[in-house]
């Protein structure tokens, strides 16, 4: 259930506008489009949206000038970009100024209502955050700030550092990256687009074995959610859980470069190509 939230799409293609009110509309949210940043601001001046989706490039008023007026005049408004031009810059960028997350052009389906599902979460305050009850281990944050002093003097030294630090905790929550970014004296946003961006980067815990499926285009066309579904059956889980034995997690990635496998998924460091569900159950079994 949505609980109907008010959704505005901003994107200078007709067929982009026309996609997103498809999928969107079918789940139930309450969606609007227009094909300008600067009507979007018109708009918003005279009524509330829970949630925005915006194109980055767009003539008069772009994006970024739209996320940061947003920011600034309805800062209860979740923002997600919509882009085809998905480099780090940008979307570090993007993410510096507050935005919830990104949609990568061509967008499937899935991808799509996977991202603005995360994105409700985020309005409702019920994203995953650290509890102000939960402490790491004392030896855990001791080894955290001696990787940071052995690699904060050195060039790109964010992503070792953050690689490190997964090893260590497990995964990288909110409270971990602040961490990292006062170490490194560099902005939470940084860091938290660095994580966002690369795939081998979890913000949420894994299982012993995680299991990334990929919903990308390619994938998507060769059924990779009847694949997806049979996981989900076996295991008794959703993509971002973690099984109760703490075997086996899920995680959605937009792309896992193998597109000529595809559907495709990773578990570990095993690439698993062109899948079916009926492969499914023999493929878990090598890992239990």
């Amino acid at each position: 259930m949505t609980d109907t939230l008010k959704i505005l799409i901003v994107d200078d293609e007709q067929i982009v506008l026309k996609s997103c009110e498809a999928i969107l509309s079918a789940e139930g949210y309450d969606i609007e489009t227009t094909l300008s940043g600067k009507d979007a601001i018109l708009r918003m001046e005279k009524q509330h949206y829970d949630l925005v989706f915006t194109d980055l490039k767009m003539p008069e008023v772009d994006g970024i000038t739209l996320i940061k007026w947003i920011k600034n005049e309805k800062p209860a408004t979740g923002i997600v970009v919509i882009t085809g031009y998905p480099s780090q810059d940008t979307i570090r960028e993007a993410l510096g100024v507050g935005i919830i997350d990104y949609v990568p052009k061509p967008f499937t389906p899935t991808v799509l209502l996977d991202v603005a599902a995360r994105a409700v979460e985020w309005i409702k305050k019920e994203h995953p955050v650290l509890k102000e009850d939960e402490e790491f281990p004392p030896a855990m944050l001791e080894e955290i700030q001696r990787v940071i002093k052995q690699y904060k003097d050195r060039p790109g030294s964010s992503i070792p550092v953050l690689q490190r630090c997964q090893q260590i905790v497990g995964y990288l929550p909110p409270e971990i990256q602040k961490i990292i970014a006062k170490g490194l004296n560099i902005t939470p946003a940084e860091i938290h687009s660095i994580v966002s961006f690369y795939s081998f980067f979890t913000m949420t815990p894994r299982g012993d074995h995680n299991i990334r499926i990929c919903l990308g285009t390619a994938c998507y066309v060769k059924r990779v959610e009847d694949v997806l579904d049979k996981i989900k059956d076996i295991l008794q889980i959703d993509v971002g859980e973690v099984t109760e034995d703490k075997k086996f997690s899920i995680e959605a990635v937009r792309c896992l470069g193998a597109c000529g496998l595809a559907p495709v998924i990773v578990i570990d460091e095993d690439t698993h190509g062109a899948l079916t569900p009926k492969k499914v159950p023999a493929m878990l079994e090598q890992y239990t």
